[in-house]
């Protein structure tokens, strides 16, 4: 791994008013700012959190105690998303092929960013959520709805599908999406999903799915957890 006694590799996402941080080794741990030093700032801000996402697996995570154990080794021009605050461009290490022991790390992390998404749900269950400056915020099945949504966008991304059973409770398919996400990925891993879709865009590698829906997951937990009044 890239994470050794001293050092984090961090790629940045530059966009023209945003600027977004990700550990290029630890999917999920991403944080945007105004601009580089903010973004990195943020970003050791929420090693802690990221560290504690982990802590029932038995991957060993061990977050940065300042600035001086990230270092920047890949950057990438950002768009409009990257502006909007959520990554878009996958770093060049994100095409390597991804092996057995690191298919595993990575079902390991996104099922852990899962549990913590649930574990924030049920905390924050018949409690208010704060409003954003001018009122605005999803209400707690509607941050649900939204994850849920996200999942199965990333999913055809990624080239496969999850229809959703509209009998089902939100709970249940999230866990029906969630069982989908990993037979897609597993699929992804040994190439069988097509490097194009049916009308030539490109479809995200199995290790940006990775990044990218566990960045978007951790981002709601900690939304969840930011907002609930105590």
């Amino acid at each position: 791994m890239a994470q050794t006694n001293d050092t984090i590799e961090v790629y940045l996402e530059e966009g023209k008013k945003k600027t977004i941080a990700g550990a290029l080794d630890w999917p999920g741990w991403a944080r945007i700012g105004r601009d580089e030093e903010a973004a990195l700032a943020a970003l050791v801000d929420y090693g802690e959190r990221y560290g504690r996402v982990l802590e029932k697996t038995d991957i060993t995570f061990r977050p940065p105690a300042d600035f001086s154990e990230l270092v920047v080794v890949e950057r990438l021009e950002g768009n409009a998303t990257t502006d909007f605050g959520a990554p878009d461009i996958a770093p060049s290490a994100d095409e390597q092929p991804v092996d057995e022991a690191e298919h595993q790390r990575f079902e390991a992390i996104l099922e852990a960013c899962w549990q913590a998404f649930d574990e924030a749900v049920v905390a924050a269950e018949g409690k208010t959520l704060r409003k954003g400056p001018r009122g605005g915020g999803r209400e707690l099945e509607g941050i649900m709805e939204h994850v849920l949504g996200a999942d199965r966008s990333y999913l055809s991304t990624l080239g496969w599908k999850y229809k959703r059973d509209k009998r089902l409770g939100l709970q249940k398919a999230m866990e029906e999406c969630q069982t989908a996400i990993l037979d897609g990925l597993a699929a992804a891993v040994r190439g069988e999903l097509p490097k194009e879709g049916p009308r030539g865009g490109k479809r995200w590698s199995a290790r940006y799915y990775v990044r990218r829906s566990a960045w978007h997951v951790l981002d709601h937990v900690w939304e969840i957890e930011d907002r609930v009044e105590q």
